[in-house]
């Protein structure tokens, strides 16, 4: 790690830039990093089902959208996991949006509980059923994908899951209709929380910090 002034010909404003070599800094300290630099990202609250029937949630904030046509979200299992597990044995996920009011529940979700247990129950999270998929999705979430697997992509010591779009729920109340008769969400209305770096989460227009829980 070196820290120096920048000597370029920018006519911007150049800041005084501190360099970082992934090879000295490892990988865990890179990713580190990396999470604090790529800011927000959105949080794709994953609900799914074990083999026996035991429902899982869990916050991914390696999240996004794959493809256009057909519609295909992804996110990504940081090692295997529950959601990961779970998803490979039934096929289907749900993905609630995670709003401003849920976000000590959310946080809470994240927790290392057992397989066995079910976040919805033990962070006392709503819970509905879903309309096309099995797993159930967060009741009190503004809006919702179903999603049937399409694939699982190992990068690194991660996997990307990827899922097909087959039905989308959304609160009524934060729908707008546009100049083309289209009606969408207002991203004020959603009111969603993203990840940041460190412990810290933010929304639309504040930033928050909270401490990793444990399951004492």
């Amino acid at each position: 790690m070196s820290s120096q002034p920048s000597t370029g010909r920018n006519p911007e404003p150049t800041p005084r830039r501190t360099e970082f070599d992934p090879a000295v800094l490892g990988d865990r300290e890179t990713t580190l990093l990396v999470k604090s630099i790529l800011i927000p990202r959105p949080i794709a609250w994953v609900g799914s089902l074990s083999a026996d029937g035991t429902a899982n949630l869990a916050p991914h904030s390696f999240f996004t959208m794959a493809s256009e046509q057909p519609p295909i979200v992804l996110f990504s299992s940081t090692t295997r996991k529950d959601s990961l597990n779970n998803v490979e044995a039934t096929g289907q996920f749900t993905i609630s949006l995670v709003s401003r009011p849920q976000f000590e529940q959310a946080n809470q979700s994240s927790a290392p509980y057992a397989p066995e247990v079910s976040e919805f129950e033990a962070a006392g999270i709503g819970v509905e059923d879903s309309v096309v998929v099995a797993p159930p999705r967060v009741a009190g979430s503004p809006a919702v994908m179903e999603c049937t697997l399409e694939r699982v992509v190992p990068v690194g010591g991660n996997f990307l899951v990827l899922g097909n779009v087959v039905h989308v729920s959304v609160d009524t109340d934060t729908l707008s209709t546009d100049a083309r008769g289209r009606s969408l969400p207002l991203a004020k209305r959603l009111d969603p929380l993203a990840r940041l770096g460190r412990n810290e989460w933010g929304t639309l227009g504040e930033v928050l910090a909270i401490d990793r829980p444990t399951t004492g």
